[in-house]
């Protein structure tokens, strides 16, 4: 055996991702999950389930955010008390939650009061700064911003924005629509409309630009996941959900910063999201009928072996995480030989 084909066996056995299943506790379908340690995780869904771990996963323990009836498609945890929820649906259906003692209480923080708007995802750089991204109301994107941790979100002024695309919004399906890095850039990955596009602020909301990607898109197809590595490296994934175990034109790379974006071969169906191994150019993007990953920034895949979620999230710096999806189902993914 050569000295490069010993390294190479050595590096893919070291990047082989493993799944193991847990037991949630509940069978409702979960849509959002945010790992925040080893130890620490959340998950949320539909019937206004909210779930956490302190123990890896082992067992998952309920958090009562309010009595009313809500589909809560996305979560995420900024520290180990700081939790925002963002439930779904028209009109006032649409809210955010916030705790900052690990689900103990929780406080309404923002409730939709235009019966058009509905909101599909949002995204934190910090505990103060966050962004929220809903569909399209009367031709005009949808994006909300926080710099005071939520007290207020405001409206981004349409005139800062390019005029939406008809029907065009996100897919509220993983709670990963945003991506964020460092201190103030976000990207926003579009579907449901004629094309899907990528909107990126880098000043945390209050100037856009905006690209096409090839991406086939459509009522049911278009981005719905979006992660980058750094300022330039990025990728999109998704398809479209009602041909799960189809692969057409459903995932794309860019190394500009989203200026332009290629096409990229290798998944095995429908992807709901996407996420980077923190600090790496390694991938998983994960859908309903399945998982793949990548070791080169999305431009080779190979099939995880295991069951298929709807979303996913890595634990900060490290090669672990947390998939949830269907009746209640969740799992923890490792890289490991």
């Amino acid at each position: 055996m050569t000295k490069d084909l010993a390294m190479l066996i050595a590096l893919t056995l070291f990047v082989a991702p493993h799944w193991t299943v847990q037991t949630s506790g509940v069978n409702v379908r979960l849509r959002g999950v945010s790992a925040v340690s080893e130890r620490v995780a959340w998950a949320s869904g539909a019937g206004s389930t909210v779930l956490r771990t302190v123990d890896g996963g082992t067992t998952w323990q309920k958090s009562t955010v309010t009595s009313d009836m809500l589909d809560f498609r996305d979560i995420d945890a900024v520290d180990a008390q700081t939790v925002y929820v963002l439930s779904i649906g028209n009109g006032p259906a649409s809210r955010i939650y916030k705790t900052t003692d690990a689900g103990k209480t929780w406080t309404l923080q923002f409730k939709n009061d235009d019966p058009k708007a509905f909101l599909d995802a949002m995204s934190f750089w910090d505990a103060d700064n966050g962004i929220v991204f809903g569909d399209s109301v009367d031709g005009q994107l949808f994006i909300l911003t926080t710099n005071d941790g939520g007290r207020v979100w405001s409206r981004v002024e349409t005139r800062n924005l390019p005029p939406a695309l008809e029907n065009e919004g996100a897919f509220a399906a993983s709670g990963t629509n945003i991506a964020v890095f460092g201190k103030s850039h976000a990207w926003i990955g579009t579907g449901a409309a004629s094309k899907a596009r990528v909107l990126h602020t880098w000043d945390r909301g209050r100037t856009w630009q905006v690209a096409t990607t090839p991406l086939a898109s459509g009522a049911s197809s278009g981005i719905f996941s979006i992660a980058f590595r750094d300022a330039k490296h990025g990728v999109i994934a998704g398809g479209d959900y009602r041909k799960e175990h189809e692969a057409v034109d459903n995932l794309a790379i860019t190394d500009d910063g989203g200026i332009t974006w290629t096409l990229a071969k290798g998944l095995s169906g429908f992807r709901s999201v996407v996420a980077y191994v923190p600090n790496t150019k390694t991938l998983v993007a994960i859908g309903p009928s399945g998982g793949d990953y990548s070791t080169d920034d999305g431009r080779t895949w190979k099939p995880i072996d295991g069951p298929g979620f709807d979303t996913f999230s890595f634990v900060p710096r490290k090669s672990i995480g947390w998939g949830a999806g269907a009746n209640g189902a969740i799992g923890r993914l490792e890289f490991r030989q």
